[in-house]
């Protein structure tokens, strides 16, 4: 369906131009498409500290593209038919699956999910077995897995791309789809200041080794003894020095709100970690985010939350207030996966023009 936005402004309809229109129409500005050198057809996505900034700025501009050209413009772009994709899946998942799995599928593949039931993966076949048959089977592996050393192994082994679709120490998928989701809410994500209030685990793992790249400023706080992983903080630090933006760490939820553009949260108790449930909801008391945290944030304050949420994290004043941004970038999951596979898997060049980042 085309839409004349012209003539809906004129009989003022503005209002009721739905945020599904505003979405497509904001992706027509921007820098014209042109050739890019960015190829990363062949390569595994295990973490974003491997990927430049202009690689991450290519899988969202093929992102914002497939959903233009898919979504807004009703477009079938069969760009994965006759490919399938191995998604190996040792922890339950929702948002992870379900845009994996549809979105290979509206590009025209066929995706395979494969659980701990029903794959011998390092219990009765080893990871290196695995990998090298799989290899032979289908174009690329999906795989959410506990440990990021299996991942590695994967990667190592086989001989078609490897995509980490979660694992203990990164969450790749999840971060591409909250900057896209910024970036269509704010137009540019340079310049904006992220504030996780949280656990320091393997979400925030990923926004701190890439945040930097796209000059974005970012405040973390942590309960003393949650605090980020050393290595990785040690490499956003140096990021941080690279790109001149400012990474802070505090243990008081308030000083990293404070101005904040982004207030970002996720589960205080990952999958396997069940049996600190007690020990973890003392130690966070205090961190749920509410409308006094945003008060201390910047005026065009908004939230993101990777789900599923609990409400000890975030109260429902602001998860389910305007600001909230948690459905527009689960939705987005889906769009940055696309992307991510077309581009490990295709020669495929966006048709939109460049997005402003």
């Amino acid at each position: 369906m085309l839409f004349n936005v012209r003539s809906l402004f004129n009989v003022g309809n503005a209002s009721k131009i739905s945020k599904h229109l505003v979405q497509c129409i904001r992706y027509r500005h921007g820098q014209q498409p042109t050739k890019t050198p960015t190829q990363l057809k062949g390569r595994d996505l295990l973490t974003l500290q491997n990927y430049s900034a202009e690689d991450i700025k290519y899988l969202l501009w093929v992102a914002a593209d497939l959903k233009e050209r898919i979504k807004c413009k009703g477009e079938y772009l069969p760009l994965l038919q006759g490919k399938s994709l191995a998604m190996i899946f040792e922890k339950r998942s929702t948002r992870t699956r379900l845009s994996t799995e549809t979105g290979f599928a509206v590009l025209g593949g066929h995706p395979c999910f494969l659980t701990t039931q029903d794959i011998h993966l390092g219990i009765n076949e080893s990871i290196t077995d695995t990998a090298r048959v799989l290899s032979t089977m289908t174009d690329a592996i999906l795989a959410r897995v506990y440990k990021h050393v299996d991942l590695e192994v994967l990667a190592q082994q086989a001989t078609i791309p490897v995509i980490n679709g979660l694992s203990d120490s990164d969450h790749p998928l999840q971060i591409l789809a909250d900057y896209l989701t910024l970036q269509e809410h704010y137009g540019s994500l340079n310049g904006l200041t992220l504030s996780w209030i949280g656990d320091g685990n393997n979400v925030l793992n990923s926004i701190m080794l890439s945040a930097a790249k796209f000059g974005m400023n970012l405040h973390i706080a942590t309960p003393k003894g949650f605090e980020p992983d050393p290595m990785v903080t040690k490499i956003a630090e140096q990021e941080s020095i690279k790109h001149r933006t400012k990474l802070f760490l505090t243990s008081v939820p308030n000083e990293a709100a404070k101005g904040a553009n982004v207030l970002i949260t996720d589960t205080w108790i990952s999958m396997g970690q069940e049996a600190e449930k007690e020990e973890r909801l003392r130690a966070f008391q205090g961190y749920q985010i509410t409308m006094k945290t945003a008060k201390v944030a910047a005026a065009d304050w908004t939230f993101l939350h990777c789900l599923p949420r609990k409400p000890e994290e975030v109260d429902d004043e602001v998860f389910y207030s305007p600001q909230s941004l948690v459905f527009q970038e689960a939705e987005n999951r889906k769009w940055t996966v696309m992307a991510v596979m077309v581009s490990l898997l295709t020669d495929y060049s966006p048709q939109l023009l460049k997005p402003t980042f």
